[in-house]
């Protein structure tokens, strides 16, 4: 294997984050929608299954581990995805047997929900081990934004192409379409992942050895680890903040500024072009001036979560409902800062896991995986739900989200504030290491960043 990946790699690569979004999004979206309106079920039905794709995230470090442990990442992603293409196929079955029988539709989409969980974290956190054990520190973060673009290409080209398909609807066409979609995305995985890595882990530098340890030691490791644990808790909290206002935030511009559902659709669409702005400036930024200023990522991530609070902030202002208010460029720069954290938090991700070794970078990070999961399922429920409780304790509507807004902004300066705190790892220099009490590994030395 190459000692570092170039970019057509890193594009070969991207394909396969392509094909997971894919999958996913025909899950959580797709399924969601023929859940709510063809059979007319209570949105808690949908909510809950991808609820429980979410939960299971937990089990990350433990897919992480496995492919530490096996010396090689591609048969972790290719299972994860195997096992997420055909449970994506079984939930489409399911959800047409509850159109006939619910109870035992419903029992099959639990089972299948979970096993898209478990297929996501594999796939996943194997994939981004393999990218983080060799991606040069200066090429992060412009990695990063060309792994997510890709994965945001991926959705936006089958979110079309399955819409296209799937009318006149059916059933029967449902299961038709997912199927061929799961098939196709198996074989772009299969195809982009092919001699990718040839060999193992890469070798450690020379009077370096290599420990394999059982999971519950490398889990204890990573946090005792000061950075690792700062880091899972930053992790944790600003997944919470950037995902509250995703089941809110159309619904808030329909009540407030009195919005149609396709104007609202639209907004969506302005959001998402801000995060994609913001990817780009973030990825080709930080890749600019890595070497000029190592610290560049830190500061690109807190910068993101302030501007992301100050966005969140006007939009809890704009709530009094004053239609000359700028809604559209106030949505378009919540979504600027949203992609501007996000690389930056991707990009650092991908550099504190390979601190640790290449013997422990699939553990940690599926650990920091498992709290990106838990955060964003728990935030979009959280602002859903504390809507609904402000307005059962007599708050007007625009109140309510004001509410929520508010609650998002603190979670983003609570971010930043746990941000400034990591210090970001320098590779130890060829030959050199670091040797643990407990374990000798390859590991950094760390600087203030």
């Amino acid at each position: 294997m190459e000692a570092s990946f170039g970019w057509r790699t890193v594009v070969r690569l991207g394909f396969v984050q392509a094909a997971i979004g894919a999958l996913a999004m025909l899950a959580t979206s797709t399924l969601n929608r023929v859940m709510i309106v063809e059979l007319g079920l209570a949105a808690l039905v949908p909510g809950a299954l991808v609820g429980a794709h979410y939960g299971v995230q937990i089990a990350r470090p433990l897919w992480g581990h496995g492919s530490d442990a096996g010396g090689r990442r591609t048969p972790w992603i290719l299972g994860g995805v195997a096992l997420l293409a055909a449970a994506v196929t079984g939930a489409a079955l399911a959800v047409a047997v509850m159109a006939d029988s619910f109870a035992i539709g419903l029992g099959l989409a639990i089972v299948d929900f979970i096993l898209i969980g478990f297929g996501v974290g594999a796939a996943g956190t194997s994939l981004l081990a393999l990218i983080a054990s060799y991606t040069p520190d200066a090429r992060r973060p412009a990695t990063a934004m060309l792994v997510w673009l890709m994965m945001i290409l991926g959705i936006a080209i089958t979110g079309l192409a399955t819409g296209r398909f799937l009318d006149p609807f059916s059933m029967d066409r449902l299961i038709a379409v997912t199927a061929a979609v799961a098939l196709l995305a198996t074989a772009v995985a299969v195809l982009a992942l092919a001699g990718v890595e040839k060999g193992t882990l890469p070798a450690p530098p020379a009077g370096a050895t290599r420990s394999f340890e059982t999971f519950r030691a490398g889990l204890a490791d990573a946090w005792h680890d000061p950075e690792a644990r700062r880091f899972t808790v930053f992790v944790f909290v600003s997944m919470i903040a950037y995902s509250m206002q995703d089941l809110i935030l159309e619904p808030y511009a329909g009540l407030v500024f009195g919005m149609t559902p396709g104007e609202t659709t639209t907004l969506s669409g302005v959001q998402n072009g801000g995060v994609l702005a913001g990817m780009l400036l973030g990825g080709l930024g930080g890749t600019a001036f890595h070497r000029r200023f190592p610290a560049v990522l830190k500061h690109l991530g807190v910068t993101g979560c302030l501007l992301s609070a100050a966005a969140l902030l006007a939009l809890a202002g704009a709530a009094s409902g004053s239609h000359a208010w700028p809604l559209r460029a106030n949505v378009f720069a919540l979504g600027f800062a949203n992609g501007l954290f996000a690389v930056a938090a991707v990009a650092s991700m991908m550099a504190l896991a390979g601190a640790g070794g290449p013997t422990r970078t699939g553990l940690r990070m599926g650990l920091w995986g498992a709290a990106q999961g838990l955060g964003f399922g728990l935030g979009g429920f959280l602002g859903a739900a504390a809507v609904d409780a402000m307005r059962l304790a007599g708050a007007p509507g625009s109140a309510a989200y004001a509410g929520v807004f508010l609650i998002e902004a603190a979670g983003f300066t609570a971010s930043a504030a746990l941000a400034v705190r990591i210090s970001m790892p320098h590779r130890v220099p060829e030959g050199g290491e670091r040797r643990d009490a407990a374990a000798p590994r390859w590991n950094s030395r760390r600087a203030p960043a």
